[in-house]
């Protein structure tokens, strides 16, 4: 039977920093760690994984560090646990193979079923603890841009990850964007954004986090509003 069990350490906590503070803060948050137990001896192959997950086990394989790819299987309700934590499908993972000592592991893919979504094959890459990691951290936007509304705009967020390379023990869950002091045609930047130090950020600098823009009603509305304010101005003029 596999197990599963939280692992309990000191939590890890860091600050990230927008350049602007005016227009937003980050705020990351430590990255949870799971330990995993898997099983070797599965036979490959199509027939074999579809047997596999009718028995509610999900096949997958482990490889990296120098060592040779081993294809295994865990439990699907044990793999379900192991990912609904506040890392999800980053979290780090110790996975323990037929009762060994557990590799530092990390999600590579996640194969799920074209219609049910269920997860269908998994892979995991061994880690060194000691080596940063490259992969890509959820951004969620904080906040009311309050200044933004107010004027006929609204925030969009054009980029929901940010590829950063990290070391194991450092890797946050997810990155907070603070954005309630937005103005109206202002956007943040990958480029305004300071991460922790030993943290790098991958992705391109100049690609926008989140916009505030006018909506398209205000945009169609705003002629016909100059017009009558140009209207009024004439027939103040005038009297």
């Amino acid at each position: 039977m596999l197990r599963y069990q939280e692992l309990h350490f000191p939590p890890f906590r860091t600050e990230v920093f927008v350049r602007s503070p005016r227009i937003s803060s980050l705020r990351s948050h430590p990255m949870s760690e799971v330990t995993l137990t898997a099983a070797t001896g599965r036979l490959t192959g199509t027939p074999a994984s579809r047997r596999a997950r009718l028995e509610n086990s999900i096949p997958g394989v482990v490889y990296g560090a120098g060592k040779p790819s081993v294809p295994i299987s865990v439990l699907r309700s044990d793999l379900r646990r192991a990912m609904t934590t506040d890392a999800g499908s980053n979290a780090l993972v110790f996975l323990a193979v037929d009762g060994e000592a557990a590799d530092q592991v990390l999600v590579r893919e996640i194969q799920r079923h074209p219609v049910r979504r269920d997860v269908t094959h998994i892979d995991f890459m061994r880690i060194d603890p000691t080596k940063p990691v490259e992969l890509e951290v959820p951004i969620i936007l904080v906040g009311e841009a309050k200044q933004v509304t107010v004027n006929g705009g609204m925030t969009e967020q054009r980029l929901n990850k940010l590829k950063v390379r990290v070391r194991p023990d450092a890797i946050p869950n997810s990155i907070e964007v603070d954005i309630s002091a937005m103005q109206l045609d202002r956007s943040l930047l990958v480029k305004d954004l300071v991460l922790p130090e030993g943290s790098v950020c991958l992705s391109k600098p100049q690609q926008a986090v989140v916009t505030a823009e006018l909506t398209r009603a205000a945009v169609v509305a705003k002629p016909a509003d100059d017009a009558a304010a140009d209207a009024d101005a004439a027939a103040a003029t005038t009297e």
